[in-house]
Parts: C-alpha cells; structure tokens; sequence
C-alpha cells in the first residue's frame, strides 16, 4: 500500500513524513508541530525560549516542559557520549561566524582573534530541576541536531502506528512499512529497511563556510572539529540516539569510532 506523504522546510533542513493509514491533514498537523517547536526552540531568533533562556543572567528561571525534557536530553547526551556531544557550544558557534541559520550564512565574520578554550562539563554550565533550569554566565545552549532527533522520536509516536519522521537526515521509523517488511531508507549508499529504529547522519561538508569552519564544534578544543571522516551515518533504537552516537563517532574519528560504534550501534557507515 502507498503511504501518505508530505515534504516541508523546518529546522533549516528539508523534512519528510510518510506514513500508512493516516490522512494528508494528521501530516499537516505534524509538521505544523515541528514548525511550532523550531519557532520556541531556535537560537536565531531573540524572542525565543530557547533564546531568552540562553539570555538568563545565571539564576533559576522557569521553563517550559519541552524546553525541560530537551535539557535533560542534552545531559543524558552528554554522558551517552563522554562528554562529546556538548550542548554548551553556543559562544563557539559564535566565534567561528555561524550566527545565522545556514541558508542566510552568505558571509560568515569569524571571530579569528578570540581564542577558545576547551568547555568545560556540561553540568558544570548547566543545571535542571522540574520546570525551571540555569546556565552559567557566559554561555549559551545550541540543541543542533539533539533536538531533530528528540522531535523526530515524538512526532512518530504522534502519527500512528506505522510511519517514517525524517527531519533534515535525522528520522525514525516506526512500524512494518508499506510492504510488511519495514520502512526504505538510504543509507550509505544503499537501501535499509527499518522498523522500530531510528538513524541519522552527522557531517562536517554541507555546514561549512571556510577550509577548517563548519557547525560542529569539538568541546574538547572548543574549535570546530578536526577529523579524519567527513559523515558517519548510524542506525539506533531511537532518532536521537542515533544522532548522539553519529556526532560522537565523527569527532573521534575512525579507529575510535568503531570501536564506539560496535557498543552502541547494529550499524553505521563512515566516510572520510
């Protein structure tokens, strides 16, 4: 049977829904959920949570449940990852030019004479309690692809029983697919079929404005990344875990990260 199918622009990345017994109007609704959350959760736009939370002078203040559950998520990412994958990267972002979402990064300023530091732990900077959360002084939370991930993830369970969230390479796959035996999905270069699982790619080429600029930032240089791979794709029993262990192999790069993979993940591809 042919799934319903609606493609939309969001998170700065092309998004897909597909799904099988589910109207054109629930994958409206889907997507206009996902346009609602990026709205509350950029960083690029002042006035919003995610902003004004990173615009705190240091106290407690109030947040939202989503904002709460993705915090937490971006600790447990933190640990899942050994520290790898840093929310807290924000000041670092800024630094090397990305202060505008990459389809309006047309001339990036670097600030070349800043000089980083390594960052420090994450629950160092940041601390959660129910409905309310801080920050240290000076810096500033980035989600990236921890939240297409966590959205990923919730839309699915939203859709119904048997569908495919793909937010900009970031997805999950629910169910047994059209035919009975999962859901198509390239991956590496080739077809998969997943059910029940999530995947995602993480990438230092398509983010990238200068010959060592590009949007992932290693928390232990607080520079971007120096890698000898260029994607890592991962399969995992969720979206967000995939998009955990992925960035996390391509900053360790090959020999070290499959040897994490093989913990982890049933499968990945990595390119150099």
């Amino acid at each position: 049977m042919s799934p319903e199918r609606l493609e939309f622009e969001a998170l700065d990345a092309t998004c897909q829904l597909f799904a099988v017994d589910v109207d054109r109007q629930t994958l409206v609704e889907g997507a206009n959920w996902v346009l609602e959350l990026h709205r509350r959760l950029t960083r690029f736009d002042p006035s919003s949570e995610l902003s004004e939370f990173n615009a705190s002078s240091g106290g407690w203040v109030r947040v939202s449940a989503t904002l709460e559950d993705l915090l937490r998520e971006s600790l447990y990412a933190y640990d899942l990852s050994h520290g790898l994958v840093h929310a807290g990267v924000l000041h670092a972002l800024l630094a090397a030019g990305y202060n505008k979402t990459f389809s309006e990064l047309s001339r990036p300023n670097p600030r070349a004479t800043i000089a980083l530091d390594p960052l420090p732990p994450l629950p160092d900077i940041l601390a959660v309690a129910p409905g309310a959360a801080k920050l240290r002084p000076g810096y500033g939370i980035d989600f990236g692809g921890i939240a297409k991930g966590w959205l990923a993830d919730r839309l699915a369970e939203r859709l119904g029983e048997n569908c495919v969230v793909n937010l900009g390479g970031d997805l999950y796959a629910r169910g047994i697919g059209p035919e009975g035996e999962g859901w198509p999905i390239g991956f590496g270069g080739t077809t998969i079929f997943l059910r029940d699982q999530g995947a995602a790619t993480s990438g230092t080429d398509k983010r990238r404005w200068g010959p060592d600029l590009h949007h992932l930032v290693d928390p232990r240089t607080g520079r971007p990344a120096k890698s000898n791979l260029t994607e890592v794709s991962v399969i995992a029993a969720s979206g967000t875990n995939a998009e955990i262990y992925a960035k996390t192999a391509l900053l360790l790069g090959r020999q070290s990260a499959e040897f994490y993979l093989e913990q982890h993940s049933p499968g990945w591809w990595l390119s150099p």
